[in-house]
């Protein structure tokens, strides 16, 4: 799911208080992105988990908030903040 400053509280925050949400924050002109963006998709689809997408461009201000410098970036959030998560270009599982 998309997410945007409105949603982002009710979607990310609260949803966290349930379940874990994996955050996967973007760009459009990130190369990097878009080739793990389908690896998420299919990861927490298979583990049931919630995938919310951020475009650092359009939402700058959840970027920041959250601590983000570099794209890729993905942070899960359980009970509240952002728990744990991996920035940068990784090498495939093994």
């Amino acid at each position: 799911m998309d997410v945007t400053d409105a949603t982002f509280q009710t979607e990310v925050i609260e949803r966290s208080q349930r379940e874990p949400v994996v955050v996967d924050f973007w760009a459009d002109w990130c190369g990097p992105c878009k080739m793990l963006t389908p690896v998420l998709e299919e990861q927490t689809s298979e583990q049931g988990v919630t995938l919310a997408k951020i475009d650092v461009d359009a939402k700058p201000v959840i970027s920041s908030q959250d601590g983000i410098s570099g794209i890729p970036a993905v942070k899960e959030f359980r009970n509240g903040p952002g728990v744990a998560g991996f920035g940068g270009q990784q090498p495939p599982a093994s």
